[in-house]
């Protein structure tokens, strides 16, 4: 009897069961691999034919086979051939299928005597064939087991007995070495050190680490190192950067990749015949001045070094020339080629250097790739991926970047150790290589239905209408889409007052935190206002290089629909002229670390941006009523001069109409001053007034791990510096279970409703809460006074039926829409500050504006 045994294969792997029929191979799979992972032959056969045994089928059932194969191994899913798998002409066409997804093939042999698979097939009805097709497959199966391995199976299990299979007690996955899901760092990944050991250790100290004697780097944060490659060739320091690294990988502070200097290093080292250039002969002769125990301890260590690896869930993935996303997280000699070399067009340049393809200009994949190989001046992000090799030994810089922070930190090369054959590429200038590429937008990037992945909540589904809807007023009516980083989200009103005649009252938005678990509140001034979004940078060249846009413009405001606020371009110039000089003389530049800034402000008066509104609505709507109601009540007034015509009951009904008439004219008059509240006439900006109440972001990341308190305060300080255009918005901070704290804010917003301000915010003291649930909660809930809401609703909407009615709203569907959108719309500034594809930051920005197609009541 045999001991039990498992088997192990690779995790991703094309298995090839290989015997003769008979021989167990289907009751095998059935017993230890999934059935969506078993592909036989004779299943296919009966999809085609409703019968596994039609031999007239076998072609096209092995087509369908090796259809379904691909298609598995394409998306990274394991795949079990049942098939007998005998002729290597057979075997050779899915091991070409498993190369060219970079999977693995795998062979699990049968080898059972021919016994016992005749008997086997004696017992079963469908297989009615003689001895001699068990005694020819079994010639086919010996003549082939010799080869396998020059096959190119990288794994080979052989079962030679019942026993043997029977011993078999499962499959062990072996992930392979390249998979490091499970690490999400945070990391500190260098880029082509070649040699430049005091850089090395400069860059290591401002990133943070201490060294210890034996040159083990730790961080008091727990960050670890790692390398991209081209640890030597060309500086002065090889083995001592070496050494540095051999150690804290062994350690388990850091990790390495190869880069293609190693490779060449690791040849040398193993007796194979290498030209010694580009810096070689140096990093040789220092090696060679080494004993001998180095040497051998340097060839194990980069002979161990694997290709690439994948991070924190498939979100990072670490290579030395890059890497397309279909060969992440896989296995071949051509993906050790590319991640080593890059991609090349095979001919030469002027300088006599490898012509390579930008790979990058075409990458579409979820995980950023850090890589290094072609050095520029600068990092390059570009798609997702980022480049931090800055041609430290030829005089540039030694280039970290901070994961998952997207931070680049560097430092500048001591000397010029070599001069490149090619001029260091340049980033810099009035666009970058993101910002160049950006200027053209796939238009199947931003169509049809897609989903995106938010950091706040789960993700948000966009479909194909709201997206074209998106699309159109995009591109027709949006502001140069370089500066469109953001879209605020809508906001919710609070629930329904049960209280006699009233709509909306604070006492609902307190409650309503209450029971989210929220305890401390703000409560802000709502401004009669047009939603407005300001983004600014410092200066012109600030716009250019951060935002790559071409002309004078140092900034826009836009509003909540991506439409250009002003369309006279000096007045928009002078308020982000002055907002940014206010800034200026704040501090905040510099206290805030960052050259430019995207703020949410509301921009009165309302009548600016709402004119249209004003002149087709609400004003026609007034005058219409006054009309209407000067005409009823004429009416009413002559039928009543002379009753006598009249039953009782008529004169009561008609005394009642009257009444109400009354009612209704006091309520019209009461709509006209209220939406008249909020106009005045504005010719130029020194009749406008800018009211910011979110710093959102900057170049150093969001804000929205500040308080509202903060916004409200760092905001008051910039007003103070230009008082006549920008305003402070009043704010209290309230205690929920504080019962006298909340009437006191109660009254307040009644005073300030009563003299026709629009109402109050009710907002978390922080930026983004949660409840004990970890449910997201309303960012903000508006609370609007009765006046106001006469405005939306219409004059008469306090009537008792009327009332009744609208209490009945429903607010459900608003308060989801609140909640994807402020998801999404923080979900695009962060992206844009991680300097992700324009087309990621517009992802979210598409989603907020095809969100807003969606029918929810405007008037909530």
């Amino acid at each position: 009897m045999k001991e039990p045994s498992t088997l192990a294969i690779p995790e991703l792997s094309l298995v090839l069961l290989i015997g003769t029929s008979g021989s167990g191979k289907s009751t095998f799979a059935r017993r230890h691999f999934l059935a969506s992972e078993v592909v036989g032959s004779d299943q296919c056969r009966a999809m085609l034919a409703d019968d596994e045994n039609d031999q007239t089928v076998t072609s096209e059932a092995f087509a369908l086979l090796h259809q379904i194969i691909g298609m598995r191994l394409k998306r990274g899913k394991m795949a079990v051939a049942d098939a007998t798998n005998l002729r290597r002409e057979d075997r050779a066409v899915l091991v070409n299928i498993a190369r060219a997804h970079h999977a693995l093939p795998v062979a699990i042999v049968f080898n059972l005597p021919q016994k016992i698979c005749h008997e086997r097939n004696e017992s079963r009805p469908d297989r009615d064939f003689g001895p001699h097709v068990i005694r020819n497959q079994a010639a086919l199966l010996k003549r082939g087991l010799r080869g396998l391995k020059r096959e190119g199976f990288r794994v080979i299990h052989r079962l030679d007995s019942e026993d043997e299979v029977n011993a078999v007690t499962g499959i062990s996955r072996q992930r392979l070495w390249n998979d490091r899901r499970e690490d999400s760092g945070p990391f500190d990944i260098i880029g082509d050190v070649h040699g430049c050991y005091v850089e090395l250790m400069a860059l290591v100290e401002k990133l943070g680490y201490e060294t210890d004697p034996g040159g083990l780097a730790s961080h008091p944060a727990g960050r670890r190192l790692g390398f991209v490659g081209d640890l030597t060739d060309r500086g002065p320091e090889n083995v001592n950067v070496l050494r540095f690294v051999m150690a804290n990988v062994a350690a388990g502070r850091a990790f390495c990749v190869p880069g293609n200097h190693d490779a060449k290093l690791l040849k040398y080292l193993s007796g194979k015949k290498v030209t010694l250039t580009h810096g070689l002969e140096g990093t040789v002769a220092e090696v060679d001045a080494e004993e001998e125990i180095f040497r051998a301890d340097l060839a194990k260590f980069l002979d161990s070094l694997v290709s690439h690896y994948v991070f924190d869930g498939g979100k990072l993935v670490v290579c030395h020339a890059g890497l397309p996303e279909d060969m992440q997280g896989r296995a071949s000699g051509k993906i050790r080629m590319f991640c080593l070399y890059g991609e090349t067009t095979g001919e030469t340049d002027e300088f006599g250097l490898p012509e390579r393809i930008d790979w990058a200009s075409d990458y579409r994949g979820k995980a950023l790739v850090v890589y290094g190989h072609t050095p520029f001046l600068e990092p390059r992000w570009l798609n997702n991926t980022i480049n931090i090799d800055t041609g430290c030994a030829f005089g540039g810089e030694l280039t970290a970047l901070r994961y998952p922070e997207r931070e680049t930190i560097s430092v500048p090369a001591v000397r010029e150790y070599a001069v490149p054959a090619r001029p260091l590429r340049d980033v810099a200038g009035s666009v970058n290589a993101q910002q160049m590429h950006d200027l053209t937008l796939d238009l199947a990037d931003v169509s049809g239905k897609f989903l995106v992945e938010t950091g706040l909540s789960r993700s948000v589904t966009i479909r194909e209408a709201n997206a074209n809807a998106a699309l159109e007023v995009m591109s027709r009516f949006a502001i140069d889409p370089r500066w469109l980083i953001y879209l605020p989200p809508t906001m919710s009103p609070c629930a329904t007052s049960a209280r006699e005649g009233w709509l909306e009252r604070p006492e609902e938005a307190f409650s309503y935190y209450l029971s989210e678990g929220i305890r401390h509140a703000v409560c802000e001034e709502k401004h009669m206002g047009s939603r407005a979004i300001v983004v600014l940078a410092k200066d012109v060249e600030t716009a250019r290089t951060r935002f790559g846009v071409r002309g004078e413009k140092s900034g826009v405001c836009y509003s909540r629909t991506g439409r250009a606020f002003f369309p006279d371009n000096a007045i928009e110039s002078e308020l982000i002229a002055r907002l940014s000089a206010a800034i200026g003389k704040a501090g905040l530049w510099e206290e805030l670390g960052t050259d430019w800034l995207c703020l949410d402000c509301e921009l009165m008066p309302w009548s600016w941006k709402a004119r249209d509104l004003l002149t087709n609505q609400y004003a026609p709507t007034g005058a219409a009523a006054e009309l209407f109601n000067a005409a009823a009540g004429a009416a009413l007034a002559s039928a009543l001069a002379d009753p006598s015509h009249l039953s009782e009951d008529s004169r009561d009904l008609l005394k009642a109409l009257a009444s109400r008439r009354a009612d209704e004219t006091k309520a019209i008059a009461s709509y006209r001053d209220a939406y008249r509240n909020y106009c005045w006439e504005a010719a130029g900006i020194a009749d406008l007034k800018l009211a910011p109440f979110h710093i959102m972001a900057g170049e150093g990341g969001l804000f929205t791990d500040r308080d509202h308190l903060w916004h409200m305060e760092t905001i008051a300080r910039i007003a103070a510096e230009d008082p006549s255009l920008l305003l402070a918005t009043t704010v209290r901070e309230l205690d929920l279970d504080d019962e006298a704290a909340c009437a006191e804010a109660i009254a307040w917003w009644e005073r300030h409703v009563a003299t026709g301000g629009e109402g109050i915010v009710v907002k978390p003291k922080d930026f983004i809460s949660r409840s004990p649930d970890s449910r997201p909660v309303q960012p903000a809930v508006k609370v609007r006074g009765k006046e106001y809401l006469r405005i939306i609703y219409g004059p008469t909407y306090d009537a008792p039926e009327n009332l009744a009615r609208l209490r009945s709203r429903g607010l459900a569907t608003k308060r989801s829409l609140a909640l994807r959108e402020f998801a999404l719309g923080i979900e695009g500034l962060d992206r844009f500050v991680k300097r992700f594809p324009l087309r990621k930051v517009h992802q979210c920005v598409f989603a907020v504006l095809a969100l807003e197609s969606e029918p929810v009541d405007p008037r909530l």
